[in-house]
């Protein structure tokens, strides 16, 4: 007997109707009308049935301390990293754990069961990083938790986080970080990228940095990125956060630039929600959308995903932690509302995302983890357009979240219409 059967799914590629089988947590059989028993079987006739969703960037540290300690009024970048200054002082290892859980409960309950979490190194005395650390284990059963050693401050900025990287990395952060955007001059900028890049080979680690989250087209620590990528045959390894310059560029240094960072097998990492709302403050009109080149890096052949980045936090004060509005903000922002286009958006939050954190066994086909969400939508546009509930989140088997379907009864004169605003087959 199985453990777990789903019957009567449609699938992302397009295939409907079909059932799911899982025992010892893995997929053993994916097709019409499997045969076998299982000691839970569950009904979802017409939803879709996708992997978990995966966030591919977000600061799990600052989550949840929306008002702490006052408002960011200006809802700037630069004013949410002097908040963020503010606050670190008064952090506590419970405090941040506490935010934390609450946090990956949503995520849960979202069907998002794969994050990558940047950590600020920032702090002598390293709370975050072990509080995190916590989180990563305690979790571990539900939700995939990689973290990325991130200088806030900037790697050669800030003085002590040389020393605190190497800390880091030696209590088990997964993955070195950077900024160098916001090292006191380009020069040390592309310092910081070489220096950083060597660390993480040196450790066998993947690199993740926010660069070029700026409106500034001179901003091109990207390309250094690239360059140090190829040098220390880290292809695949390497990823590039935000790059948000890239909106500024001139189009033939773009047509240069997007090549290298394909031969570097760079992964690109957009942040839809945020980067529209905190790129173009100091323009008028036309405004720049602030959003990385999406469409051109895909249709290179380059894997971009997206992030939440931040939930309800100093730089934000939106946001439940649900990788389908990420995805639904980043197809209008990019444009891509094309029918195969729009497939890519629900890509860059599963498959990509997977890609971009080396998830191992992860997808809908025999041999992969028994890991899944059910969706009330009968297909990916329908998940984008409305972003319905998560009837179930699956991991290994396991149901971890349900809930209940979203209708509305509409009462006209003496008829009762339920309303579930899906669009007629």
């Amino acid at each position: 007997m199985l453990d777990c059967l789903i019957r009567g799914v449609n699938l992302p590629d397009g295939r409907k109707g079909v059932d799911i089988a899982i025992n010892e947590g893995r997929i053993v059989e994916v097709a019409p009308c499997i045969g076998a028993k299982a000691a839970q079987e569950i009904d979802a006739s017409g939803c879709l049935a996708t992997p978990p969703f995966v966030d591919s960037h977000f600061h799990m540290d600052a989550t949840l301390t929306y008002g702490q300690p006052r408002i960011n009024e200006s809802g700037t970048l630069l004013e949410g990293i002097a908040l963020w200054g503010e606050l670190k002082p008064h952090l506590t290892v419970e405090a941040i754990k506490e935010r934390a859980r609450q946090l990956c409960r949503w995520a849960i309950a979202k069907g998002t069961l794969a994050i990558r979490s940047h950590v600020d190194i920032g702090d002598e005395r390293l709370l975050a990083v072990q509080a995190l650390l916590d989180i990563r284990e305690e979790f571990k059963p539900y939700i995939d938790l990689q973290l990325v050693a991130f200088p806030q401050d900037g790697y050669l900025r800030h003085e002590k986080n040389r020393g605190n990287m190497e800390r880091a990395l030696d209590m088990g952060v997964d993955v070195v970080g950077g900024i160098p955007h916001f090292e006191r001059t380009m020069a040390e900028g592309a310092l910081s990228v070489k220096l950083l890049c060597e660390l993480a080979e040196r450790r066998g680690l993947p690199v993740d940095m926010h660069c070029d989250e700026s409106d500034d087209p001179l901003s091109r620590h990207v390309e250094t990125l690239a360059y140090h990528a190829n040098r220390l045959r880290l292809q695949g390894r390497v990823t590039g956060s935000h790059l948000t310059s890239m909106h500024s560029m001139d189009n033939y240094y773009v047509s240069k630039l997007i090549p290298l960072m394909k031969e570097a097998g760079l992964n690109a990492v957009a942040n839809p929600l945020i980067n529209i709302t905190l790129q173009g403050r100091h323009d008028t009109y036309p405004k720049r959308r602030g959003m990385t080149r999406v469409k051109e890096l895909m249709a290179a052949g380059i894997n971009v995903s997206f992030g939440h980045d931040c939930v309800m936090d100093p730089w934000y004060s939106f946001g439940s932690h649900d990788m389908l509005e990420v995805a639904h903000m980043g197809l209008h922002v990019a444009q891509m509302t094309g029918v195969a286009e729009m497939r890519r958006m629900f890509d860059a939050v599963t498959v990509n995302g997977a890609r971009t954190l080396g998830l191992e066994g992860y997808g809908l086909e025999p041999g992969c983890r028994g890991d899944m969400v059910i969706i009330q939508a009968g297909d990916v546009h329908e998940a984008l357009r409305l972003r319905p509930p998560r009837l179930y989140v699956i991991r290994r088997g396991r149901i971890v979240s349900r809930m209940m379907p979203a209708v509305a009864r509409v009462s006209l004169g003496n008829a009762v219409y339920e309303v579930d605003f899906r669009y007629p087959a």
